[in-house]
């Protein structure tokens, strides 16, 4: 606890240019922890996303197309 005070104090007394080094020191430390995704996995993700756009397309469309149909016989019976 006290040491997590101590180390406070001395990162609001470092200057901008300390700071910065040590949060770009912080982002290399984590980013050397990521595993990163092969080839096929990212190929067969993209491909899921893909599909799955592709289908919401059809779909909206298609309903976009019912409810067009359904105001224009709306508005003819009222002609």
């Amino acid at each position: 606890m006290a040491k997590d005070k101590s180390l406070k104090k001395q990162q609001a007394k470092a200057g901008l240019p300390d700071r910065v080094r040590s949060h770009l020191d912080g982002v290399m430390r984590e980013l050397r922890l990521v595993t990163w995704p092969g080839r096929e996995q990212v190929r067969a993700t993209t491909m899921v996303v893909l599909v799955t756009v592709f289908a919401f397309a059809v779909y909206f469309g298609i309903v976009d197309y019912v409810l067009a149909w359904g105001q224009r016989m709306l508005y003819q019976s009222f002609t």
